[in-house]
């Protein structure tokens, strides 16, 4: 079995190059009879001009009509603009995130669930090296751009959740993409904006230097890692996702299994008349599960080279999918360990 690449993924977004945001314990009022959403804002010197829409986006599934409060339930008031570096950064219900791309780059709230929690998150390769790379038609396809892509994907949906999110493998012109055959280029950069070496020991170290240096810097958070790859083996083996984890690491375990358990759930309720048959073992050889110091999940999507894998990361509603279910995962996991 050749294993091509590993992707690390963790789930809560800090951008470097971008604002940090904090979150101040969360706010909440009980609507008295005959309030409106100005009233509510206004009880808090905040000005309905600024939060009105960041209130709605945070409260939309306990509002009449989309807009109208109902008397003696209880609401969440947004964050406060923050000053960071001496500028006004966005509130953390509604934030502007670059990185996602201009389409992507607005992240709404649907949850504080991961509010608190911390998760590193590495797509396999980049730089100089693409990983796995196979032809679909004329066009060259690269392990390194699907699993960015993804891996983006994921970022935002754990961010919809409260997390904050380091995305370490990055590129700053590609962003989230919703076309079939994604362009291959060797930009990508390490956090904060590091060259990524040739040399495969170096690049490895490197990712391990920047996760590991975080994970002192946030000591006492909650803090996981996902690291997300596509695997190339022969044209003929159709491979479900499949998990690694550390073998001494229970919480890296628990994460590998929660994501598991979620695919299988899906499979179950889309594929119905086929086994899900994707796994979640101990691979500590390896030098990312070896040297990094948080929980870590490692996720191989596919197999490059097979036909049916191929769809599973070319089509774009499908990469969102992966995401979506590895957030869900995520979540799970989190659920059992608070």
């Amino acid at each position: 079995m050749i294993i091509k690449k590993f992707v690390i993924v963790s789930v809560a977004l800090f951008l470097a190059c971008t604002q940090l945001y904090s979150q101040d314990k969360e706010k909440t009022v009980v609507a008295q009879k005959g309030e409106g959403i100005y009233t509510l804002l206004r009880k808090f010197d905040m000005s309905p001009s600024k939060y009105y829409s960041d209130f709605i986006a945070i409260n939309k599934d306990n509002l009449r009509n989309g807009k109208h409060l109902y008397e003696g339930r209880t609401y969440i008031i947004p964050d406060r603009l923050i000053k960071v570096d001496g500028k006004e950064a966005l509130p953390a219900i509604v934030n502007g995130y670059p990185i996602f791309g201009k389409k992507y780059a607005t992240v709404e709230q649907k949850s504080t669930k991961l509010k608190g929690a911390v998760y590193y998150l590495i797509s396999g390769h980049g730089g100089p090296d693409p990983g796995a790379v196979t032809k679909y038609g004329k066009k060259l396809i690269s392990e390194d751009e699907y699993a960015y892509d993804i891996t983006l994907r994921l970022g935002r949906e754990l961010i919809a959740h409260g997390a904050l999110v380091y995305i370490i493998i990055r590129d700053e012109n590609d962003g989230i993409r919703d076309e079939k055959l994604l362009m291959v280029d060797y930009d990508e950069v390490c956090y904060p904006n590091k060259v990524i070496p040739l040399n495969q020991v170096e690049r490895l170290k490197q990712r391990v230097d920047a996760v590991n240096d975080l994970y002192i810097k946030n000591k006492g958070k909650y803090q996981r890692l996902i690291v997300t790859h596509i695997d190339s083996r022969s044209v003929g083996q159709n491979i479900d996702v499949f998990f690694y984890h550390h073998e001494k690491s229970s919480n890296g375990k628990r994460l590998a299994e929660s994501i598991h358990k979620t695919f299988d759930d899906k499979y179950k309720e889309y594929q119905p008349n086929r086994d899900y048959t994707g796994t979640f073992l101990d691979r500590s050889g390896l030098y990312l599960v070896k040297n990094t110091m948080p929980a870590m999940a490692y996720i191989e999507i596919g197999n490059i080279q097979n036909k049916k894998d191929q769809k599973r990361i070319l089509v774009p509603e499908n990469r969102q999918a992966l995401a979506k279910w590895i957030s869900e995962g995520v979540l799970l996991d989190h659920k059992k360990n608070n």
